[in-house]
């Protein structure tokens, strides 16, 4: 069975268009040398150097993916920032709370949640292959980035893999609600295949995550209607330039109740009860930009042969793929296959980060005496 792969042109679902960096403001970047400037800068805000290697490569997995919103474009000056004045803690001394033979829960003493979201999946998977399941929640913490990396982690040892955040109370209204409850709250959910490329599933349960909104302003498109809502919870059902943050405030996916909006506010309460109640850290709202995370593993072979389960996901997998499309579109994608794509792209011709973006980054290795640069 042949992998469904575009190799020399890129086919993007035309709402991508508000975050793509537009061709004439492309540079080009090597994944090494941006693997090489976003480790030095981790290393000098105070990581030790393996956990420093650990934070870049989620940061340069997601740009490789094409989800730019959770790489260096928007959050490594954001973790710089956070990290020079003190909100962020590089050497936390991460304590066990409670735990049992399949769970697990830390206390991340305000350490970087993409600092220490690796570790926590890599103890769920442990207790996975040992008992079938592994789960880890973890309170007092920060910025989750790409909840995809987590994913892939367990996909990585033939399991399922399952990843959630608690993001704050200050983004996202209720359904009908005038005032916010929720972060972006995004949960991902992944699994193994064969020759297929793996099923991801990695989203925000706001109508578009905030952070994608930050690109649509560099790029300078258009937001579209429903998206957000005005200050007094009234959706803004027209096309509008992005307001600054803090001037409006974000829908559940689905927007209004009439599109399905209290199916991505269901989920924003999920991810608050498995990601902020559970591990201790409180209803988001109550914490604040005190963030918490859930993860867990499951052994596939627990279940059934792993050869078997993944030769069915082929299947599935390959039928998706493979579904005529309707007039209008090129493509059929499943989740995860055009990350899958991007990334073969972008190793072999670069990552393609806006002028700004890399500025900023030569900017701040020059200030920090690191000696790399982008072109």
């Amino acid at each position: 069975m042949a992998q469904h792969i575009v190799e020399n042109e890129r086919t993007y679902n035309p709402m991508l268009k508000h975050f793509l960096v537009p061709e004439e403001d492309q540079v080009l970047v090597s994944e090494k040398t941006a693997r090489a400037g976003t480790q030095a800068i981790f290393e000098k805000m105070g990581l030790p150097s393996d956990e420093a290697k650990s934070c870049a490569d989620v940061l340069i997995t997601s740009d490789l993916r094409g989800c730019e919103s959770h790489g260096i474009s928007n959050m490594l000056r954001a973790y710089v920032e956070s990290y020079s004045n003190g909100s962020y803690n590089a050497r936390p001394n991460v304590k066990t709370v409670r735990e049992s033979s399949v769970t697990a829960t830390w206390d991340g003493d305000q350490g970087l949640g993409l600092h220490l979201g690796p570790n926590a999946m890599n103890l769920a998977i442990e207790k996975a292959r040992e008992h079938g399941m592994g789960a880890v929640a973890v309170k007092n913490t920060a910025h989750f980035g790409m909840l995809a990396y987590y994913v892939l982690q367990a996909i990585q040892q033939d399991m399922i893999g399952m990843a959630m955040v608690s993001a704050g109370g200050g983004a996202m209204l209720p359904v009908h609600g005038a005032e916010p409850a929720f972060g972006t709250q995004p949960i991902a959910w992944g699994a193994p295949a064969n020759k297929m490329p793996p099923f991801v599933f990695d989203v925000a349960t706001t109508q578009v995550a905030a952070n994608k909104l930050a690109l649509t302003r560099r790029i300078g498109s258009k937001i579209e209607p429903g998206w957000i809502a005005n200050l007094d919870g009234s959706p803004i059902m027209e096309a509008v330039d992005v307001p600054e943050f803090g001037e409006f405030k974000m829908l559940p996916f689905g927007g209004i109740r009439e599109n399905g909006g209290h199916k991505g506010y269901g989920f924003a309460a999920i991810a608050d009860i498995m990601s902020g109640i559970l591990s201790g850290n409180g209803p988001g709202f109550i914490a604040d930009r005190s963030y918490s995370f859930f993860v867990m593993a499951f052994n596939v072979d627990a279940f059934l042969d792993v050869d078997d389960f993944k030769d069915d996901m082929d299947k599935l997998l390959h039928k998706l793929a493979n579904t005529k499309p309707a007039p209008g579109h090129e493509r059929v994608f499943y989740a995860g296959l055009p990350e899958h794509e991007e990334t073969e792209i972008r190793q072999k011709k670069g990552i393609p980060y806006h002028r700004e973006v890399v500025d900023w980054f030569n900017s701040i290795n020059s200030e920090l005496n690191l000696g790399i640069s982008m072109p």
